[in-house]
């Protein structure tokens, strides 16, 4: 049986989306299925329309704040559900906030993370505490090569079992994880609509 791997880190120009994708490329030519929100969740369907005005006039904010919902579900649902372990992709001057979050509620629900970060950049201070306590509670990779087999052996490690059905999980976190299904199931549907991510060369 794969294990399917959530792929968790910036996305917001060009050079982000290729690494995150050449991060999925090397768990999938290794054995894992991936989800990579870029290309998988909804992000994948609006992307494009981030930095537009008029996707950020207050006409539709009542929509602007559904979507951002829906990501937010889906990507918990995600991470809570559907996927066995998780690859945090660090790199930047800061992790990205929702790499953040992610990568805490994989922890949290007792999921694999495997932090990769192939260079810190020279900002004269230093990670906070949280980071620092973060690097030593997760492997760290700093090629994406050596991704996969530190995922391997976190996977070993890690204690047998899955998420109890309903009765471990608090009611807000079922509530959002149910919802995120729904979006999924949605999405599979609605494929064809996916426009082409401009940020992808």
């Amino acid at each position: 049986m794969k294990r399917r791997a959530y792929c968790s880190g910036p996305l917001f120009c060009p050079e982000e989306v290729a690494v995150m994708s050449d991060i999925a490329s090397v768990l999938e030519e290794n054995g894992f299925e991936t989800f990579l929100p870029q290309r998988d969740g909804v992000e994948a369907f609006v992307m494009n329309a981030v930095n537009s005005r008029l996707a950020n006039s207050i006409v539709l904010s009542p929509v602007t704040r559904l979507i951002n919902k829906a990501i937010f579900a889906v990507d918990i649902y995600q991470v809570v559900e559907r996927c066995d372990c998780l690859v945090f992709n660090m790199n930047g001057r800061v992790p990205d906030e929702g790499g953040v979050v992610e990568a805490a509620v994989a922890f949290a629900f007792g999921k694999p993370v495997v932090i990769y970060r192939s260079k810190r950049p020279d900002t004269g201070g230093s990670d906070g505490p949280m980071l620092h306590g973060a690097f030593s509670a997760f492997p760290v990779a700093d090629e994406i090569e050596k991704i996969p087999g530190l995922l391997v052996g976190e996977m070993r490690d890690a204690e047998p079992g899955r998420i109890p059905d309903g009765g471990g999980i608090p009611p807000r976190v079922r509530k959002t994880v149910a919802f995120g299904g729904s979006v999924c199931r949605l999405l599979e549907y609605i494929q064809f609509l996916k426009p082409k991510n401009k940020l992808v060369s």
